[in-house]
């Protein structure tokens, strides 16, 4: 699917941040880096080791978990909850994070349409403006528009999704949402607009 594609009576666009437009394990791969170098310093365990634990274990198990098995596999002090805990919410990457080639296509062919981009995503407020600034946005930042349903209730919650309606004075027959889970998907419906999985963008050759 591309911007084509799309129903060209739609003016506003709604995306979830994480795995929708960047991949979210590119955020979380940087921070398990930087855990694992500052373990290594302090405790002298061996930084790669500690970094492959955990890819390993969001892969499988998913992030709420990471730092439970490093705890348990290498012996890692519990004092270090915080510090991983807060890097999570704050770090400053090594890297950019790159937009999907897909998405970044389809957000500027919405740009060059003058329609309006709203980022709306779940999690912490503080975490989820960290990535977006960590973003390599390729000019874009000045026509989005970001809520942070933290500051509501999280999606599939549509309060959020409802003020921004009212603030920008947009229709249900007006939206097009994006997103990659459940909660997107069934909050775009108790809203009543339309949604695409945005796998059907990134799938696109």
């Amino acid at each position: 699917m591309t911007y084509s594609d799309i129903d060209k009576r739609k003016t506003a666009f709604i995306f979830e941040l994480d795995n929708v437009i960047y991949p979210e394990k590119d955020y979380l791969f940087q921070i398990y880096y930087l855990f694992a170098s500052a373990i290594e310093y302090t405790d002298l365990i061996d930084a790669k080791a500690t970094t492959n634990l955990m890819v390993d274990t969001y892969l499988q198990e998913g992030n709420e978990v990471v730092f439970d098995r490093v705890k348990e596999k290498l012996g890692i002090n519990e004092k270090y909850r915080s510090n991983f805990e807060n890097l999570l919410l704050t770090a400053k990457l090594p890297l950019k994070l790159l937009i999907y080639k897909n998405i970044l296509d389809l957000l500027q062919e919405i740009v060059v349409d003058r329609k309006s981009i709203f980022i709306v995503t779940n999690g912490s407020t503080q975490q989820q403006l960290n990535k977006i600034r960590q973003i390599e946005w390729n000019g874009l930042e000045k026509y989005l528009t970001c809520y942070f349903t933290e500051e509501s209730k999280p999606k599939p919650d549509t309060d959020c999704i409802e003020q921004l309606m009212k603030k920008h004075n947009l229709q249900r027959r007006d939206i097009l949402m994006i997103g990659a889970t459940v909660a997107d998907s069934l909050c775009a419906e108790a809203v009543g607009i339309d949604y695409t999985d945005v796998n059907a963008f990134l799938t696109t050759n």
